[in-house]
């Protein structure tokens, strides 16, 4: 704790507060999220395809949007986006607290997936900024260990709140993202944008979203990279199916069981690994290493567990590594695609680059769902481990190739 306090105190007010930001961004999020389906399911009794609907509906707003996200962020500054951001998701959750008819839960669900895209990509070109290129994989390290605080801390903060209702989850999560609208707006320096030129914002916005599309370097890295996110999901997947099928009506304690453990040595892991890393890899290979681990994670699920121990054993196993391998990649990730941007359009970079995630994740999701229906008990898990070797090694040969170093991007005109 001491060690994340002295890295996050060396920077600047602005990056501190974007840190802090993060964390209450994520406890604000996950104290309502994991219950939301349960209450709409259970608390107003919605049948199984609206629930869906709803769920379906904030993922799709906010992954659909990550790319206009960003690109309003490059051009009307990162600061203008993060208070808007917060503002709608306050106005998300103070609905979800009232809303009884579909319409308003979907219209509720589609703010809250908004939100996100419009702060998400703001927060992260904007740390970027702020900590410049020698600090950036040190700033992206910190602020990942308050991002992976909320997701612990947020779920036991919202099981607290449900002994009195799903309400009181949803207003104070509202104050929550309420408070941190006006806590930006007051403390958050501006950081006016590049001048855009007279040409019309339509065109403008084209040729940036062009200049995007033509940079192959970052195509080919998104999409190698894109695996990544597909293995991470599966903390809410495939090991809570797994555990299921092993612990039956128990599953779910032993669900938050490794969820708290995936967090609490992301926790413990990050700077420690991205110090090491720092020391003796490039960030390229410290990326491909961090994949290589993740697809090693599920390695311990392909033998058949016998008995609940051994299960237990293998699931906690196979969730630590997960999360030590993202902790490994993710502040060289974040630096990389700040690195083929060229400096230039990073919220835009950020935005596209989140937008081919959730892509991924969705359409890997409905891959990994047939696996596990296929009844082949070890297939789901060695189809993951290899997704995530496979990408490792596109990683690798990218870096191989000199295809992700620090680049010169063409100004679109």
């Amino acid at each position: 704790m001491r060690r994340l306090w002295a890295q996050s105190a060396s920077f600047d007010r602005p990056a501190r507060l974007l840190m802090v930001n993060q964390f209450a961004i994520n406890l604000g999020f996950y104290m309502l999220m994991p219950y939301l389906a349960d209450h709409l399911a259970h608390g107003l009794g919605l049948a199984a395809w609206a629930v869906g609907l709803v769920l379906g509906v904030r993922n799709f707003s906010q992954q659909g949007m990550f790319l206009v996200g960003g690109t309003l962020a490059d051009r009307y500054g990162c600061k203008p986006m993060i208070l808007t951001g917060c503002a709608l998701r306050s106005i998300a959750f103070g609905l979800l607290a009232v809303a009884g008819s579909l319409p308003a839960l979907v219209a509720a669900s589609a703010l809250t997936g908004l939100a996100g895209a419009l702060f998400n990509p703001a927060v992260r070109a904007y740390l970027a900024a702020d900590a410049g290129e020698e600090r950036r994989v040190a700033a992206f390290a910190a602020f990942n260990v308050f991002y992976q605080a909320g997701i612990l801390i947020g779920p036991l903060a919202g099981l607290a709140l449900l002994n009195w209702d799903f309400s009181a989850v949803c207003t104070v999560a509202a104050a929550i993202f309420g408070a941190l609208a006006v806590l930006q707006s007051r403390a958050l320096p501006a950081r006016p944008p590049a001048g855009r030129g007279a040409e019309p914002a339509w065109r403008a916005v084209a040729a940036d979203w062009r200049a995007v599309a033509a940079n192959r370097p970052f195509l080919l890295f998104a999409a190698a990279m894109s695996g990544s996110y597909v293995l991470a999901f599966q903390v809410y997947l495939a090991l809570p199916l797994h555990a299921r099928a092993l612990f039956g009506r128990h599953a779910g304690a032993a669900t938050g069981a490794v969820f708290a453990a995936s967090a609490l040595a992301a926790l413990a892991g990050q700077l420690r690994l991205t110090g090491w890393a720092q020391r003796v890899l490039s960030g390229p290979q410290t990326v491909a290493c961090g994949l290589a681990v993740m697809g090693a994670a599920f390695l311990p699920l392909l033998p058949r567990a016998h008995g609940a121990l051994a299960g237990a054993a293998a699931l906690t196993g196979c969730a630590v590594l997960l999360a030590w391998g993202g902790a490994l990649l993710y502040p060289f990730e974040m630096d990389t695609v700040v690195r083929l941007s060229g400096d230039r359009l990073v919220a835009t970079y950020y935005g596209a680059y989140s937008t081919a995630s959730g892509i991924a994740v969705s359409l890997g999701n409905l891959a990994v769902g047939a696996l596990f229906d296929t009844g082949i008990a070890w297939l789901p898990w060695a189809a993951l481990a290899a997704t995530g070797l496979g990408c490792a090694g596109l990683v690798a040969g990218l870096h191989r190739a000199g295809r992700l170093g620090a680049r010169s991007v063409p100004v679109p005109g």
